[in-house]
């Protein structure tokens, strides 16, 4: 298995009054990954996936359990991997750690859409080996 690794600094903007990262820029910061992971580890850019091939990955489902809170100057490591792939869906676990010491832990549903229609559209075979590289 090849899990797409990406490290991320807690910036300011990030964190809430309490000084801790503000729980919902842990799901921007899901959607960063997802569009790096596309662009460099699948080397299929985003942008081209949306605007040229008008296909997108909205989030079906996403679950979250957190351990340890994250402050401003963090290096977060988001570690991305492949579960299972369906039909049209793709679902991604993503452990985000300090220096090997998880913060938390999420499980994602991303579905491939037609962006003309929003509906769901099958995995197209080129695209489901380059997801396959992902999986354990």
């Amino acid at each position: 298995m090849t899990a797409f690794v990406r490290r991320k600094l807690v910036r300011f903007h990030h964190c809430d009054p309490a000084g801790i990262v503000f729980y919902p820029q842990y799901f921007t910061m899901f959607n960063e990954l997802v569009e790096d992971w596309f662009t460099e580890g699948m080397d299929l850019p985003f942008a081209d996936l949306h605007v040229e091939q008008r296909l997108g990955t909205p989030t079906a489902h996403i679950e979250c359990k957190f351990m340890e809170p994250s402050r401003v100057g963090d290096i977060l490591d988001f570690v991305l991997a492949v579960t299972s792939l369906g039909k049209s869906s793709i679902n991604v676990a993503v452990s985000v750690s300090v220096d090997f010491n998880e913060r938390l832990i999420a499980r994602q549903t991303l579905v491939l859409v037609s962006l003309d229609t929003m509906k769901s559209i099958p995995i197209p075979d080129d695209l489901r080996a380059k997801l396959e590289k992902f999986k354990p």
